[in-house]
């Protein structure tokens, strides 16, 4: 079987450091244009943008969007009006509601839309979901910070309305946390800090619970500077288990059960094309849908100008 011919629009940094090299090592899919503002690859036919790129490129099977969460929406319809296979980087999309015609137009179209969600895909989650379901959860502490002008440097994106601000990387921790946990949870409380000159948090405290009344607490921040830290904490009637490093570690007690190099975005890949094959989506908005709860709940407190 020929491989899935794809093309990466939005050529950032995330598409450089991950989805690039992931590609290259996932059997059954192969680069074959870029559409990017910001340039392109040495070797591959670029274009400005994914119009031009869908009505004067090369023949393409599916996409990969890269671009910042406001844009997406129109990139991804256009794409599945062009009977193209989406993948969609997280955040999904700037809204909810939003995703819901996109997920209607896959299917009538029989499309793949993937939204990812990459943290999903570390090596210490599965194994966390499989202990959880089996051990009563007692408390959930969530500590996930890192220093913005590091991970994100230049993007002024972020800062604006739909950028998400410091839950770009918190819904990282959210996508995680509802994949583990063997019950929903809903957001009881939410305090927000937005820099004076920006539109977007910088960092944010949380507090969810499920029907049964244990609590979740969730500090992000993204003023984090030295170490970084992606913690998930969790209180069980077996132990304290604790993802660290993003879910790319797993103790009980402070033994290790899990210490994995990172492939979450081959993994990612390998999905895509598991899902293509079989024609079918992924699209799971419960993560974008607790950020899009932290601001319908969210006590706003103005901190201190940021400057990248």
């Amino acid at each position: 079987m020929s491989p899935i011919r794809l093309a990466i629009v939005g050529l950032g940094k995330i598409a450089r450091d991950q989805h690039i090299p992931a590609i290259a090592k996932t059997d059954g899919i192969e680069l074959v244009a870029i559409a990017s503002r910001h340039g392109g690859l040495d070797g591959l036919p670029w274009f400005t943008d994914i119009e031009s790129l869908l009505a004067e490129g090369p023949a393409i099977d599916a996409v990969a969007l890269c671009t910042p969460p406001q844009v997406r929406r129109q990139q991804a319809a256009v794409a599945l009006a062009a009977g193209k296979q989406v993948l969609l980087e997280k955040p999904p999309g700037a809204t909810v509601s939003e995703l819901l015609p996109l997920i209607q137009a896959a299917k009538n179209g029989s499309q793949t839309l993937f939204a990812t969600w990459h943290s999903r895909f570390s090596p210490a989650v599965k194994p966390a979901r499989a202990f959880l379901a089996e051990h009563g959860v007692r408390r959930v502490e969530i500590e996930w910070k890192e220093d913005v002008r590091v991970w994100h440097p230049g993007q002024a994106w972020i800062w604006e309305p739909g950028g998400l601000g410091v839950f770009d990387p918190g819904i990282n921790a959210l996508s995680i946390l509802t994949d583990i946990l063997p019950a929903p949870v809903f957001l009881t409380r939410a305090e927000l800090a937005f820099p004076a000159n920006r539109d977007a948090p910088i960092a944010a405290d949380l507090a969810f619970s499920d029907s049964s009344g244990f609590p979740v607490n969730a500090a992000f921040d993204f003023r984090q500077t030295g170490p970084q830290t992606w913690d998930i904490r969790v209180e069980t009637d077996a132990g304290q288990l604790v993802l660290g490093k993003g879910g790319a570690t797993l103790s009980l007690d402070g033994k290790a059960l899990i210490g994995e190099p990172e492939a979450e975005y081959p993994n990612i890949y390998k999905r895509f094309v598991e899902l293509i094959a079989a024609r079918e989506s992924d699209v799971d908005l419960t993560p974008l849908q607790h950020v899009a709860d932290a601001f319908l709940l969210g006590r706003r407190t103005t901190v201190e100008d940021f400057e990248d």
